[in-house]
């Protein structure tokens, strides 16, 4: 067999190659002409922001109501698989594996951050103030509740319906088969497939990018290492060398393993924080923050800043908002990959609730601490991140007893993070570039974890954390229309697999 045909056989090489070109492309743009590529990302997050808020609002919030509206319907009893299927993963693996992939490094790097910065600069009214606080929880709240879970479950639920259930590959044009049949296998076809190869690497870039300032945050508080772009850069080196290691072993191996140690440290840190911080604040800003959340959703949920300046809102909501749907591919194909055998209502509501519900649970015990140090005791934590928001969780830590030992611990808990959020990224990548195949090829997998650790490194050169956060907004533009086709053509096959259900009935004996 000549070379070109054995590097091939296991690709789809318009796939692979195209969305390879334009990585490339990115880095080396990125890292050879910087101050030009962040006045770029700058400018497409101010266009965005200004023409096109409205839009990220309002589709945000209707993929939560469809995924609301499919949970309660007669669909939700259709099976992901065949209707004997049952799942291939206990549920304590499915949930360590979908949570560690879907929020990570993110949620540990704002968990502490995010509460204090809206204390300090709310959305409205005065800073630093009682009102202040429980907009800072309940914004908190939004930011990290319903609504990115529900952009995740859109595309990882149509994609395990058409792989499991209709046989089609795992890759994300199949969702489109329901609308343009076999056209799936031409040009529009390997468009979508480079555009979520390119829109994942963009996602975890994104949280590689703040998993390296906040690990570099760590050593400069347990080691004194200065915190600057070179040591960045060498930690997203060493992280991404394990996380190759890792995405080699496979899901049942190196990614499940991680995933279960990274969810016990982290419960190991949350109890120990919850235990010594002040408990019953914190169980108070976990059930009244819920309570905000519940009685305001519908207003955060399509609030514009409507004559006013929306560089709160830009830097915050549709920053979120885009980084949840450029990060959808990524998670999407990944929990679609781990779900065979799930219900779709059992699927929205596991995937839907309760990540949720802990992610709440995380962000009261650790945001709510700093919010009763802020606001009840000595201060000083507000001016502090709001220069430096890698640094806030250990911060947090050395205010608390054995915080030499923790600060280790929490450096420890996100680098593994990091690293499983690198290689579940790697995977997926590599399924999507290989045809879909559940098993893809080793040497693809070593490509993109190093792809992925190289746009990460070409974003923090290219202006640190406002970078990262316009390239999240601006690499969500294009997914989210995605993300609509794949409600409309998810809609379409369901009803034309209800009415060949009626017919079998009726035609039957």
């Amino acid at each position: 067999m000549p070379i070109t045909d054995r590097i091939t056989a296991r690709m789809e090489p318009a796939v692979f190659f195209g969305a390879a070109l334009v990585v490339i492309a990115f880095v080396a743009f990125g890292s050879t002409f910087t101050e030009i590529a962040a006045d770029w990302f700058g400018a497409a997050q101010s266009w965005i922001s200004e023409h096109l808020g409205w839009y990220y609002v309002l589709t945000a919030t209707g993929f939560l109501v469809f995924c609301i509206w499919l949970m309660a319907s007669p669909f939700g009893r259709i099976r992901l698989g065949a209707d004997t299927d049952r799942p291939q993963f206990t549920r304590l693996s499915w949930f360590t594996m979908l949570f560690s992939a879907g929020m990570g490094t993110g949620l540990v790097f704002w968990g502490v951050a995010e509460p204090i910065m809206h204390y300090g600069d709310p959305p409205f009214g005065a800073g630093e103030t009682g009102d202040a606080l429980r907009v800072a929880v309940r914004y908190s709240f939004f930011h990290w509740g319903l609504h990115p879970w529900a952009i995740y479950s859109i595309l990882g639920l149509a994609l395990a319906y058409f792989h499991f259930r209709k046989k089609f590959p795992l890759r994300p044009r199949s969702i489109l088969h329901p609308l343009i049949g076999d056209r799936i296998d031409g040009p529009i076809g390997h468009f979508v497939d480079i555009l979520c190869t390119v829109g994942t690497l963009l996602g975890v870039g994104t949280s590689l990018g703040l998993g390296a300032m906040q690990v570099n945050s760590g050593l400069a508080a347990s080691a004194g290492a200065p915190e600057t772009v070179s040591i960045q850069l060498f930690i997203i080196i060493g992280i991404t060398i394990v996380a190759t290691i890792s995405v080699v072993s496979g899901v049942h191996h190196g990614i499940r393993r991680l995933s279960r140690f990274n969810i016990m440290l982290a419960a190991a840190i949350l109890v120990f924080v919850l235990v010594v911080g002040p408990t019953v604040y914190i169980l108070e800003t976990l059930v009244g923050g819920l309570g905000y959340y519940i009685q305001h959703l519908p207003q955060m949920s399509l609030r514009l800043e409507l004559g006013r300046d929306t560089e709160w809102q830009a830097n915050w909501t549709l920053f979120y908002w885009g980084w949840w749907i450029s990060w959808s591919p990524f998670v999407g194909i990944f929990i679609a990959r781990i779900s065979k055998g799930r219900t779709i209502r059992e699927f929205v509501i596991s995937v839907l609730l309760v990540p949720t519900l802990v992610t709440f649970v995380w962000l009261s015990v650790f945001g709510g601490t700093a919010l009763y140090f802020e606001h009840f005791g000595a201060g000083g934590l507000s001016g502090a991140i709001q220069d430096n928001p890698a640094r806030s969780l250990h911060m947090l830590l050395d205010d608390l007893p054995f915080g030499a030992i923790t600060a280790i611990l929490a450096t420890l808990l996100i680098a593994v993070f990091f690293i499983t959020s690198s290689d579940s990224g790697s995977l997926v990548d590599d399924m999507v570039t290989s045809g879909g195949h559940p098993n893809p090829p080793t040497s693809q997998r070593v490509f993109w974890a190093v792809s992925e650790g190289a746009v990460a490194a070409t974003l923090l050169v290219a202006g640190g954390l406002q970078a990262i956060q316009s390239a999240a907004i601006s690499a969500g533009l294009p997914m989210s229309v995605l993300l609509i086709v794949a409600c409309i053509a998810l809609m379409r096959a369901l009803r034309s697999e209800a009415v060949a259900h009626r017919r079998r009935a009726e035609t039957a004996p």
